[in-house]
């Protein structure tokens, strides 16, 4: 059993769109991090760095791994599924989740802090972030214009990025003019795994002002 400590962000939804496609046992615990759970001494034991996701592997001596992007190499690894074994394969995976760790996470997440969240508008920053994100949705369709998936079969990478994609609109950057990201868009959308997967914590109720309710996570 899987321990899963987790909240409704794109980086918490990437291991649970993974638990659920690796059909792997695990249980939810859900961090509330507008109420800053996440920084309680319990959970630093777990995660010092004090984010959201990490899971404790109970049926692995409760091995715990914090960082989205290794814990999705650890369920990879541990399965033997959506990880090539070979070293082209394997590479070709890593890399792209690498990418999406360094650099479409970080820049979309500015995106969404300043088009959604900040208490100002701060025009020329909301724009650095958001044409950054959209470059990066650029390349992405470069790649996808050879090959199905990111890696060429589907992988731990496509998990990594759907579901930032998936909140596109909430970046305000649209993607209905790069025709092979939107294909990728789609398919992945429909998959089962990534659909249960995305409501993997439930998502919060709606507040009357979000950008109130989320002040303290932003230290604004």
């Amino acid at each position: 059993m899987i321990d899963l400590y987790s909240w409704a962000t794109p980086n918490g939804r990437k291991v649970s769109i993974a638990l659920e496609e690796l059909g792997l046992p695990y249980k939810v615990h859900p961090i509330n991090i507008r109420k800053l759970e996440q920084k309680e001494p319990w959970f630093l034991k777990i995660n010092p760095n004090g984010r959201v996701p990490a899971i404790v592997d109970r049926g692995n001596g409760d091995l715990v791994i914090f960082e989205s992007g290794a814990i999705l190499i650890y369920l990879a690894e541990k399965t033997g599924k959506l990880m090539p074994k070979d070293d082209r394969g394997r590479f070709a995976v890593i890399q792209w989740l690498m990418w999406q760790m360094g650099g479409l996470g970080p820049m979309q997440g500015q995106a969404n802090v300043f088009n959604r969240y900040f208490p100002e508008k701060v025009p020329s920053v909301l724009a650095r972030y958001q044409n950054e994100t959209r470059r990066l949705y650029t390349v992405m369709d470069m790649r996808l214009a050879e090959a199905e998936y990111l890696a060429g079969e589907y992988s731990i990478a496509d998990i990594a990025c759907i579901p930032w994609l998936m909140q596109h609109d909430w970046s305000g950057v649209a993607i209905d003019d790069l025709p092979h990201l939107s294909r990728w868009y789609q398919i992945m959308s429909n998959k089962p795994a990534v659909q249960r997967g995305f409501k993997i914590p439930e998502p919060p109720p709606p507040v009357p002002d979000i950008k109130q309710a989320v002040k303290p996570m932003l230290g604004v």
